[in-house]
């Protein structure tokens, strides 16, 4: 992932109002990002845990996604995008609305993700001796374009609305 620039964030949402992304409050550590192992960034609102900010893949830019955490009872479950099979205890369920029009008609869309956005480091995480011991690198490798393809596919939805 490129690094990228407080206005580079705003100006990246397609499901918020100009005001809301204005007051989005952003990530305080994006001078310290280790970018080059990133495929996605992500964060809670630290004024309002409900909310949750995403910046995903989508063809050659990112998308900047609001969302909102759905308060559900606390089972296990895989996230949808890094696909890990051994952290699965912080899994959220996040809604977002769709860009354009039918967000604004109140269609949304959901998935499953960390509730801390730590897809890039679950999928770049050594294999276990049950996955990928022949391969580590390539086992690697292929989570790290599945977790780019399944949050770019997410970010294709939200996109539909528009």
């Amino acid at each position: 992932m490129q690094p990228l620039s407080l206005k580079d964030i705003r100006s990246s949402f397609v499901n918020t109002s100009r005001r809301e992304a204005s007051q989005a409050t952003p990530r305080q550590d994006l001078d310290s990002l280790d970018w080059d192992t990133m495929d996605l960034l992500g964060w809670t609102d630290p004024q309002n845990p409900q909310r949750a900010y995403a910046l995903l893949p989508a063809g050659d830019r990112h998308v900047g996604i609001m969302l909102r955490a759905v308060p559900a009872p606390s089972r296990k479950a895989m996230c949808a995008l890094c696909e890990d099979i051994t952290e699965v205890s912080d899994v959220k369920m996040f809604v977002a609305k769709l860009a354009g029009p039918a967000g604004r008609e109140g269609n949304t869309v959901g998935t499953m993700a960390h509730a801390d956005f730590s897809c890039s480091f679950h999928a770049r995480r050594l294999p276990t001796r049950m996955e990928g011991q022949d391969d580590p690198e390539g086992f690697v490798a292929a989570r790290v374009e599945r977790l780019r393809q399944n949050a770019e596919r997410f970010a294709q939805r939200v996109l539909a609305g528009r």
